[in-house]
């Protein structure tokens, strides 16, 4: 299956290039991006997940999408779906995700970005529904999955079977979103 091009009023969500990678493993390292994730991230360890993001959209024609800032050309980011590979109440799953350079936050583009991934998740590959996940005081993210529609049940919060429970970033909030077209 082809990845499209998705542009929206202000970004461009594209296959990720190799200039991309060096970009993403400053926002990947850069401490206000690492408060909400358990493993601290690396730039080799950055580098080397842009590479295996952009293998995964070629395999298979969706995936974290590199997000270009049609204003200034420059890569602000990403956004885009992967499969949960862990087992909990609500998998197997799709997840749309996001990360965003700081320098670009309260723009609204990982809102922007997320409303176009919805619309092809539930239109070209035609997904019943779509979760997120994110630590309960990472309210930007909240604030993100609240605005494209998603809703949240306190009974579906869980613990992430692949970080140790004793982490205080163990716990997550989960979101969905059904398909309604």
């Amino acid at each position: 299956m082809e990845t499209p091009l998705i542009e929206t009023t202000r970004l461009i969500l594209r296959k990720w290039r190799e200039d991309d990678f060096s970009v993403f493993a400053d926002i990947n390292t850069d401490p206000k991006v690492q408060q909400f994730f358990a493993m601290p991230a690396t730039r080799e360890s950055s580098v080397a997940m842009a590479g295996r993001l952009q293998d995964r959209i070629a395999r298979y024609g969706y995936g974290l999408l590199a997000v270009q800032c049609k204003a200034t050309n420059a890569f602000v980011g990403f956004t885009g779906l992967a499969q949960v590979h862990f087992a909990a109440h609500f998998t197997p799953c799709m997840e749309i995700a996001w990360r965003i350079a700081p320098r670009e936050w309260g723009r609204g583009y990982a809102t922007e970005a997320a409303r176009a991934i919805l619309d092809d998740a539930f239109g070209r590959l035609a997904l019943s529904e779509v979760f997120a996940f994110t630590l309960p005081d990472n309210t930007a993210s909240r604030r993100v999955m609240e605005k494209i529609g998603m809703s949240h049940n306190p009974a579906d919060d869980f613990n992430h079977p692949e970080i140790p429970k004793e982490d205080q970033k163990s716990r997550m909030v989960l979101y969905r979103i059904r398909n309604n077209r």
